[in-house]
């Protein structure tokens, strides 16, 4: 097999293991020892260092034996003729390669060392006895060796390493690289962070990109004293917003369906999307048992069956639905309605400050509780994936933090008509939230981080009965151990880190539309913070946490969903806020004045919907590039197929003279 100059050997995955307290005298049944040598037989590369507490077992898989695991897997990968044909060894120049010129994109090569770590099982007459340190436990025949040593606590972790060479390239041209305002290396990160965490870089830079086009004008409107005019541009200015962000979600669809087209990732892709160490198969269709055991059944009874699945797990999600709902609208629109009169009558504005603060804190407790509730709820759902799950847990958490982030504003705006007050509330808000988010995203991981040395550090001086000495972490398999991991601060079950990151930005979307005619200087200040934003989450990704998992993917998911309900939002919210605006000005009256914006209001929801269908979700060449392969593909498909009836009937007829 061809190894292409881009696709060396490196190591990608560790495992953690403690360090045995007595030397090994048998090497025949020490755990460790028959593990390395198992990982050896399976064809993998094995380095092992020794830590201050912990030893580390780095592996490094060849292409030869990717490509078996790939072929035993059954994986399905893109060939030069547009089909996704299944993995073949001998015939690698079929297949399609990634942009970085490796066969194997992140996510494929992350589920093949699954497919072999855990793989790994005892195929002996009789259970094998295996040692660590003074404990004796058994290998049961055709028990994976891998989960029989996580289940003695063995072995502690098994995490994917960080390329240390294309890490530090990304992190000059990328993470660190400020003069380029949103420009970023995207093919790159897809190669390197796989498909999900490339797509949500890819919208953030796009999204900050078109940002700017906002932001000059609401530094226009807060720069330039319009006057009696003032009254006039503002409509302008929200009509023009509403018409940006339209046409935003609408070409990022477009620019979405570019990215999957070039990295070659199949438009059907319905398998789950996270390839995490942990012995997951790699497709999790959940099919019933009952239904595959009984092939007897009867067409009637089985699609009597389907449908009772169905409808049951439908009316079961709309409950949990109604639960939520209902829980926001009892414990937490109090505490929120609460807290706005609170900042209503109150003068001082240091104790508004802090009162902000206060509620800002707070209101991660009942996140958390909401998301507790959530995540069992769902488990309760009848879903097809993972995916589909963690969307569901998307749409929950986003309603509670919808309550907690807006109603508030909606008070302010609504109910009292108060501008002053609610543009006070608009700049806390997003200097507080963008500022603390910041801060704690980036400044809380490092000093977990530096906690967990610090412990390591005091627990070794402790056995050594010194203080003297420094005790250095030399091996950058274990510095990457104690880092954090990129996980969710919500449904850890479900989402990883960039669950949290999407929600900031959701949140931010909602705040500067919603009330854009309010406060228009709002999208600089969003602007400038997504600008830092690339670079801050790029350089956590790569100097802060743990490598993340792969996760593939071929859109943004439930997020891009709720930008459009956003959007939609902001109409009705921005035409209420003109039609107060404007009586409180004195210059309409409140009957036309609402007449004239409810028409606008309408105007708007119809260019919303009809500028959707105007503009294709995919561009020309894309289309035409797979309805030119799917012809290609046909063609040769009929051709092959028409020379094997073709040599059947003559091999027929040949046995037909021969009788």
């Amino acid at each position: 097999m061809k190894v292409h100059p881009e696709e060396q050997t490196v190591f990608e995955v560790c495992l953690v293991v403690p360090k045995r307290k007595t030397k090994k005298e048998d090497a025949t049944c020490d755990c460790v020892e028959v593990l390395e040598n198992s990982f050896r037989k399976v064809g993998f590369i094995v380095e092992r260092i020794d830590g201050v507490t912990d030893e580390f077992m780095k592996l490094a898989a060849p292409l030869e034996v990717l490509g078996k695991a790939a072929a035993r897997l059954e994986m399905k990968k893109r060939t030069h003729i547009g089909m996704d044909l299944l993995f073949e060894l001998d015939e690698v120049d079929a297949f399609v390669r990634q942009p970085d010129g490796s066969l194997f994109s992140w996510s494929e090569r992350f589920c093949c060392y699954d497919h072999l770590i855990y793989g790994i099982v005892n195929e002996n007459q009789s259970a094998v006895t295996l040692k660590c340190d003074e404990e004796e436990f058994q290998w049961k025949v055709g028990e994976s060796l891998v989960r029989t040593l996580e289940s003695k606590k063995i072995v502690k972790q098994i995490f994917p390493l960080h390329d240390e060479i294309r890490r530090k390239k990304l992190l000059g041209n990328w993470a660190l690289n400020w003069w380029d305002l949103t420009g970023q290396p995207i093919d790159e990160v897809y190669s390197y962070f796989g498909a999900k965490i490339a797509l949500y870089f890819a919208f953030l830079g796009m999204y900050t990109q078109w940002m700017l086009f906002p932001a000059a004008l609401g530094l226009i409107l807060q720069l330039v004293e319009f006057g009696s005019l003032r009254l006039l541009v503002l409509p302008i200015f929200f009509i023009s917003i509403i018409l940006w962000a339209i046409m935003f979600s609408q070409f990022w669809k477009r620019k979405n369906s570019a990215l999957i087209a070039r990295w070659q990732i199949n438009y059907t892709f319905g398998g789950d999307p996270g390839y995490r160490l942990s012995g997951v198969d790699c497709t999790s269709l959940q099919v019933p048992v009952e239904l595959i055991k009984d092939q007897e059944m009867d067409k009637r009874k089985e699609k009597e069956a389907f449908q009772k699945i169905e409808w049951f797990g439908r009316l079961r999600r709309v409950r949990n639905d109604a639960i939520v709902i209902l829980s926001i609208i009892c414990l937490q629109l109090p505490f929120e309605l609460a807290y706005a009169h609170c900042y209503e009558v109150i003068q001082s504005d240091v104790i508004k400050f802090g009162l902000t603060v206060l509620y800002l804190f707070a209101i991660q407790y009942f996140t958390r509780l909401g998301a507790k509730m959530s995540v069992k709820l769902i488990n309760c759902e009848n879903y097809d994936n993972n995916e589909k799950r963690a969307d569901s847990l998307v749409y929950k958490i986003f309603g509670l933090y919808f309550m907690q982030s807006y109603i508030g504003v909606f008070y302010h705006a609504l109910l009292h008509r108060n501008f002053t007050t609610l543009r006070q509330v608009l700049v806390q808000r997003l200097l507080i939230s963008e500022v603390l988010e910041n801060v704690l995203e980036n400044s809380l991981p490092y000093l977990k981080y530096s906690y967990r040395k610090y412990k390591i550090r005091s627990k070794k001086r402790r056995e050594k009965g010194s203080s003297q000495g420094k005790i250095l972490f030399t091996s950058r398999a274990e510095k990457e151990y104690l880092k954090p991991s990129y996980s969710a601060s919500i449904g850890v079950e479900l989402e990883d880190g960039l669950f949290d990151d999407c929600l900031e930005l959701a949140l931010q979307f909602g705040m500067i539309m919603m009330f854009a005619s309010a406060f228009p200087l709002a999208f600089a200040f969003a602007a400038l913070n997504n600008i830092a934003e690339i670079r801050t989450d790029a350089l956590k990704l790569l100097a802060i946490y743990k490598r993340p998992f792969p996760r593939a993917a071929t859109t943004i998911g439930a997020w891009l969903n709720i930008f459009q309900f956003l959007i939609v939002m902001s109409i009705c919210t921005n035409c209420a806020l003109l039609v107060w605006l404007y009586d409180q000005e004195g210059k309409w009256k409140i009957e036309p004045g609402l007449a004239a914006i409810l028409v606008m209001e309408h105007v708007l929801l119809l260019l919303k919907f009809g500028f959707s269908r105007l503009v294709p979700e995919e561009p020309a060449w894309v289309k035409a590039n797979r309805v030119k392969k799917a012809a290609q593909a046909q063609d040769i498909y009929s051709k092959q197929l028409l020379r094997t009836i073709s040599g059947g009937e003559k091999a027929l007829n040949n046995v037909k003279k021969t009788e």
